[in-house]
């Protein structure tokens, strides 16, 4: 069919029709059921329909129980204490703070996918050293100042080292105030 505006010839003479209707004789029509099946009185016998475990995932014949099925596919099986990089948890944690924070923590961030213990301690290292940086910028013109904020930056990587460490035994944070809630919630949204 030509669609264009204007046309050589008129679209109607070369549109296909549809076929006239029928008269039946009767003006309503007479729709058959099929005839009842008199041989089953219920029609919900549980032979009719196949077994629950023909729907199953499972393998046929395995018979866990009740209440023993794997309902998230594996997910029971995670170990906590995995991570993505052939290194223990306590030391990854504790690189988060060492690797030349915030780049360490950003590093951490890119590389590690399986702890959340981890990623914790990478986003916290990454935002308060970020914090720390822009304070050093703003504070740079005093050298007493940036002398005593670069020995305050030292006792906070080696507290935080210390208790990312410690605390990789039982997976508990130690979680700075501001930055700490901020850094949790990052983690608890992936």
């Amino acid at each position: 069919m030509d669609f264009a505006p204007y046309q050589d010839t008129d679209p109607q003479s070369t549109r296909a029709f549809s076929p006239p209707p029928q008269r039946a004789t009767s003006r309503s029509p007479n729709p058959k059921s099929p005839p009842p099946n008199r041989g089953t009185t219920n029609p919900f016998l549980a032979s009719t329909l196949p077994a629950p475990s023909h729907f199953s995932d499972e393998p046929r014949g395995d018979s866990r129980g009740f209440g023993n099925t794997d309902l998230e596919g594996g997910r029971a099986n995670i170990n906590l204490f995995d991570t993505s990089l052939p290194l223990r948890l306590d030391h990854e944690a504790m690189l988060a703070y060492l690797l030349l924070p915030p780049a360490g923590g950003v590093f951490l961030l890119l590389v590690e996918h399986k702890s959340d213990y981890v990623r914790f301690h990478a986003w916290q290292s990454s935002l308060v050293f970020t914090a720390m940086f822009i304070i050093h910028l703003i504070f740079s013109w005093s050298s007493i100042l940036s002398w005593i904020l670069f020995v305050f930056d030292l006792g906070l990587i080696a507290f935080l080292t210390f208790h990312a460490y410690q605390d990789a035994n039982n997976l508990d944070r130690i979680e700075l105030p501001f930055f700490g809630g901020l850094a949790s919630s990052f983690v608890d949204a992936e």
